[in-house]
Formats: C-alpha cells, structure tokens, sequence
C-alpha cells in the first residue's frame, strides 16, 4: 500500500469510520435531547438534562470528534490533497458539522443555566443537520465526483 502509512492504512480508516459513526450517533442525539428538554419543568428536571448532555458530550461527542478528525486528517495525508476535490468538501463539510458540534455543545451550556435561546421548531430542525452532512460525506467518499 502506498502513502506514509503503509499496511496500516486499513487500520487507520477502520478506525475512522468506527469513531465517525459514534460521532454522528452523538449528534442525532444531543438536539433531540434539547427538545425534550425544552419540554421539562423544574429545577430537578433541569439537573437531570444537564446531566445527560454533559456525560453524552463526555463519553460519546468529543472522543468521537477528536479520534475522527485525527484518523481523518491521517488518511487525507495518506491519500494526498492535490487532485482530489472530493476530499476538499469533505473537509468543508467536516468542518461545518464540527461547528454544529461547537453549537450544540453551546446551546446545551445555555439550557443548563436556564436560557431557551431557540424556539422548538429550530431544535427540530437542526437536528437534520447531521443527516444532511452524512449524505453529502458519503456521497464525496464514495462516488468521488470531483
């Protein structure tokens, strides 16, 4: 196998998928978590969300954002950058989901202190988000366009 990581590389992206798609799992979750939440009442309530958000952050969305990314940018090396468009929007792509990431993550923060900047509507609507950049992904890492 060519490229700097050699008989490694199935490894590499077995590896990425895996964290990938604990990642995402993440980013399905912690929107609808947000609508149930906006639907709770109570201080006790509150704690409880705030709770699950934070161990579903700990556990699941930020070692899956990290391992993903770095398993990613491994194989993008590996693969090389010149040539490859597709793998340009992936990475733009890539890019947006960990934003929505940083927001949710945000939003979570300020449901936790009581604020509901969002109307219920948004919260459902963001949590399309990451099928949408699921299908682009896939779709670049697969059928290669450009």
């Amino acid at each position: 196998m060519t490229g700097w990581l050699g008989s490694a590389y199935p490894w590499i992206k077995s590896l990425h998928i895996i964290f990938v798609i604990f990642w995402m799992a993440g980013l399905f979750m912690l929107p609808r978590f947000l609508v149930y939440w906006m639907a709770s009442a109570g201080e006790a309530e509150n704690a409880l969300w705030a709770e699950r958000c934070n161990r579903l952050r700990r556990i699941i969305l930020t070692p899956g954002l990290i391992v993903s990314w770095a398993a990613g940018l491994a194989l993008a090396f590996h693969l090389g950058f010149a040539g490859n468009g597709w793998l340009h929007a992936k990475i733009t792509i890539v890019l947006a989901l960990s934003g929505f990431h940083g927001w949710s993550v945000a939003t979570t923060r300020k449901f936790a202190r009581g604020e509901r900047p969002y109307a219920e509507k948004t919260l459902r609507l963001a949590n399309e988000i990451p099928s949408l950049a699921t299908i682009g992904a896939v779709i670049l890492v697969i059928v290669k366009p450009f």
